[in-house]
């Protein structure tokens, strides 16, 4: 019995013989009008009911005509394209059709995951597709739905393969690899890092070399010119061992969406990618979370599992619904950082107020160490002050929209009247600005 229901279960039929029997239905309608047709109706209705026997048996005669997997990796990344790809296999004897529906997590939304393709006898396939995360936690994929049909096409069989599976989503580590190789092949100005000509040089010396023009006579090395009786000069390379700590805000404020992913998320990613370039220039890279309570303290440090260390940290971390609480942060910060470091703050200001009742305590972080606050602009509100406006809604909605990107730069030049730098960022541009920040600082030599 429960034999015959799976069998019922997983038979279905096809248009084309719907289509068949129509026509077999037009026939023997025809039949009234036309009595010569004699036979010929039954004889159409016996041929099909013959062919959907044969077509199930050719389906059926086997129990296991197909195969198919998921291939997919260990975790996915978040806001990044993840390759994955349904292994198929043809174990029939005869070519067949397949209709491929792998059940994704539903936090994608998507209903259409539906792939088609043609399998010649014992052939195999490998069928790729992306999926793109804009959330971080865990996604639940369900199982590999195969429809089968054969040359004849009259009936699907339906193949069932239990693989689900439950695959972490972390922040964005595929960034973070792409800046890493980039960085250690000096190729970030592919990705808009810009070159910082460095005023000076730090007092730690690298090399001795060959002089080419544009290297700084000053560090001429006249004994080694001596020596070796070509123009020798010395060089010098960055202060390594500075520590860096990346700063997120946790609270309301970071729970702003754009492009389905939360600014948490953005400046999640960006301290993941920027804390790795700190790892590869040697300097040590810690992390602190902060909202009206305490969160995550990941000390400085550069050991080889310090990148792993953050990125289980922040994997885990969410928005909560109150306010900053700067005066904690202060406190944290002098508790935890013992020497001069570079704190680069991940938050969010959209009016001048918000800024003012928090500037107190930025300002006391300042005096100890080199601060950099990054706040973002409101795309949204930029699109709409630069649209065109046609009637007197418009010109409000215009004006509202001109005034807060305004208060945004304003929001900037108070931070710097204090000392403070600041970066006003896109979050689609987030990685780059900081990077960039990040390598003028240690070409100025500012920690």
């Amino acid at each position: 019995m429960k034999k015959l229901q799976t069998f019922y279960a997983n038979l279905f039929l096809t248009g084309r013989l719907f289509a068949a029997l129509s026509c077999c239905v037009v026939f023997f309608v025809l039949l009234f009008f036309f009595p010569w047709l004699g036979i010929l109706p039954e004889l159409a209705f016996w041929v099909i009911a013959t062919l959907i026997i044969v077509d199930i048996f050719l389906l059926y005669r086997t129990n296991s005509g197909v195969f198919a997997k998921r291939h997919a990796p260990e975790r996915l990344s978040n806001n990044d394209e993840n390759d994955l790809g349904i292994y198929v296999e043809n174990r029939y004897s005869f070519a067949i059709n397949v209709g491929i529906i792998d059940e994704i997590p539903f936090q994608f939304q998507k209903r259409d995951v539906w792939f088609n393709t043609n399998l010649t006898p014992r052939q195999t396939k490998l069928i790729n597709y992306v999926l793109r995360p804009v959330k971080r936690g865990e996604y639940d994929f369900g199982d590999i739905r195969v429809y089968v049909k054969s040359p004849l096409g009259l009936v699907t069989r339906r193949y069932n393969f239990a693989q689900a599976e439950i695959l972490p989503v972390y922040p964005s580590f595929l960034q973070m690899r792409k800046y890493e190789l980039m960085a250690i092949s000096n190729r970030l100005n592919e990705v808009g890092i810009k070159k910082i000509r460095r005023l000076g040089h730090s007092l730690e010396f690298d090399q001795v070399k060959n002089y080419v023009p544009g290297d700084d006579y000053r560090a001429i090395n006249w004994k080694a010119t001596a020596r070796q009786g070509n123009l020798m000069t010395n060089s010098y390379t960055e202060e390594k061992s500075q520590h860096v700590y990346c700063v997120i805000d946790k609270s309301r404020v970071m729970k702003m969406p754009f492009e389905g992913l939360s600014l948490l998320d953005y400046a999640i990613n960006a301290s993941l990618v920027l804390l790795n370039v700190a790892l590869l220039k040697e300097d040590k890279a810690g992390l602190i979370t902060i909202s009206e309570k305490k969160g995550a303290v990941i000390p400085a440090d550069r050991r080889p599992t310090q990148l792993n260390k953050i990125l289980e940290v922040l994997h885990k971390e969410k928005t909560r619904y109150l306010e900053t609480n700067l005066e904690l942060l202060y406190n944290t910060i002098r508790g935890v950082i013992k020497q001069r470091s570079l704190v680069i703050f991940f938050t969010n200001y959209e009016s001048v107020s918000a800024l003012n009742r928090q500037l107190p305590y930025l300002k006391r972080i300042a005096k100890f160490h080199l601060l950099l606050v990054v706040f973002f602009e409101n795309t949204e509100l930029k699109k709409l002050s630069e649209e065109h406006a046609t009637d007197v809604e418009g010109i409000y909605t215009k004006t509202i929209a001109e005034k807060f990107a305004y208060d945004k730069k304003l929001i900037a030049k108070e931070l710097t009247k204090h000392g403070i730098q600041s970066i006003l960022s896109t979050p689609q541009n987030l990685n780059v600005n900081t990077i960039n920040r990040y390598l003028e600082i240690k070409a100025k030599q500012k920690i």
